[in-house]
């Protein structure tokens, strides 16, 4: 679908359909108030009224905010779709609502379809968006980016929604090889041997009684005169089936998404190198399969990190947190970074905290916290801070080894586990890192806002955001 911006009124762009988006206090005013109330409609958020006979969608949103509009352009897609006319217009409503009509036409009309045999094929071929009293300079730089990005996060989500018989370590590194071949970003993989090599014994447990190597994926972006330098680091687990200590079934099922800490990360560097920002971005992944076998790791071992610091296990299927430790201490040595953020489907403590819809924040920092806040409330993607907890730390303790990878008491589950990649952070670098747990905003089986069922890619769109605007 080939969505444009057009330097003419609306009335002069020939289109199938007009789309419209009223308020409840612009419903009264509108000249076909009679036959939308006679419809039922009443412009409440995100529900639409196709007058057929007059080739006009009406919308109802809240207000002519991002968020609703976002929202709503969503909806609009969707019963755009399953129409069989071939083009729509509308208006550019303002500068800064711009991209979330953007997003939200790209994000909510999102299919996922290579393994239907008969996907279906939507009529509608063209979107678009009339200048009307707008100069297209104003908002050329403002539409493209928003294309980029909302590119990059359906990106990051066909790589989670493909199926784990199609990616694990070993296919995950060749996708990233790709990236960087087309992005023209510099890449290294290291495979087993390389890890055993760099003492990375915690990632390697995970992966053991996989038949598939587990593999540490390295990417970079290098512009010239960059002014602050990014580590991003992802979970990368193409699939967890809780290791000996088994997840339930339906639990299993959808674990596939606990690679989209690795995606997001993917998806983000892919969009900062084609925004063309003058930040150095450095992507990690530990990309492992958490399978069980005969060599399997087992509750009871003691692990020695890269760190050198030692890890009792209690459970097999709090083994995120045993990847990170080891690819957040490379990343620190590798690269002496400005920022160091790492995403991670991680708890399912944090939807219990937090809900499916947001993001959970840690980190030591107020000030990085707020500002990445702040991105998160312009970006759309809602986040919400988890304090540590000195009295949560203790419930990591070992009686025979420097930490446990569970905590004692199932309180506190998401924080204790950031509390838990905490300790392989240096002290140097405290107040530079965060961790986002997307256990929750990652994947859905319920759409909402701009998600469709599926892979969400959550957190694209938040770092493009803060990187944008970053100083």
């Amino acid at each position: 679908m080939n969505i444009k911006l057009v330097d003419k009124k609306i009335a002069d762009i020939d289109s199938d359909i007009l789309i419209e988006f009223l308020t409840k206090d612009e419903l009264a005013e509108c000249e076909h108030s009679d036959i939308l109330q006679k419809a039922g409609f009443k412009a409440e958020q995100d529900t639409t009224c196709f007058l057929y006979e007059k080739g006009i969608l009406f919308c109802g949103v809240d207000s002519k905010k991002s968020d609703d509009l976002r929202s709503a352009a969503s909806c609009m897609i969707k019963m755009l779709k399953s129409s069989n006319y071939k083009s729509a217009k509308m208006s550019v409503i303002s500068k800064s609502t711009l991209s979330a009509l953007v997003e939200g036409i790209i994000l909510g009309g999102y299919e996922f379809n290579e393994y239907k045999s008969e996907p279906k094929k939507a009529a509608l071929e063209e979107i678009s968006f009339a200048l009307n009293d707008f100069k297209l300079d104003e908002l050329e730089t403002i539409f493209n980016e928003a294309l980029i990005i909302a590119n990059a996060t359906c990106y990051t989500r066909d790589i989670v929604n493909r199926a784990p018989q199609e990616i694990n370590p070993q296919t995950l590194a060749h996708a990233a090889q790709s990236l960087a071949y087309e992005n023209s970003l510099l890449c290294n993989i290291l495979q087993e041997d390389d890890l055993a090599k760099e003492n990375m014994n915690a990632m390697l447990a995970v992966g053991r009684a996989s038949v598939h190597g587990s593999a540490l994926i390295h990417l970079a972006y290098k512009p010239q005169k960059a002014k602050k330098v990014v580590t991003l680091v992802g979970k990368g687990l193409t699939y967890d089936s809780g290791g000996l200590s088994l997840k339930a079934p339906t639990s299993m099922v959808t674990m596939k998404m606990d690679k989209a800490g690795a995606c997001a990360v993917l998806g983000i560097i892919k969009a900062v190198s084609e925004l063309k920002l003058d930040i150095e971005v450095h992507a990690f992944i530990g990309a492992v399969e958490n399978m069980v076998g005969g060599n399997a790791y087992k509750p009871d071992d003691v692990l020695v990190s890269r760190s050198k610091t030692t890890i009792e296990v209690r459970n097999t299927d709090a083994e995120g947190r045993l990847v990170l430790a080891d690819v957040l201490d490379y990343a620190q040595d590798k690269v002496k970074a400005d920022y160091i953020f790492d995403f991670a489907t991680l708890t399912g403590a944090c939807m219990i905290a937090l809900g499916q819809y947001t993001t959970g924040l840690m980190g030591h920092s107020h000030k990085l916290k707020h500002d990445i806040s702040r991105a998160g409330s312009d970006s759309g993607e809602m986040i919400s801070s988890l304090p540590f907890n000195r009295h949560l730390k203790k419930l990591l303790k070992s009686e025979i080894a420097d930490i446990s990878n569970t905590a004692s008491k199932p309180y506190g589950g998401a924080i204790t586990a950031g509390m838990f990649l905490d300790k392989f952070i240096k002290e140097e670098n405290k107040n530079k890192w965060i961790h986002f747990d997307i256990a929750g905003t990652a994947y859905t089986e319920s759409p909402w806002d701009c998600n469709v069922y599926g892979a969400t890619g959550a957190g694209v769109r938040l770092m493009c955001e803060f990187l944008r605007e970053v100083k």
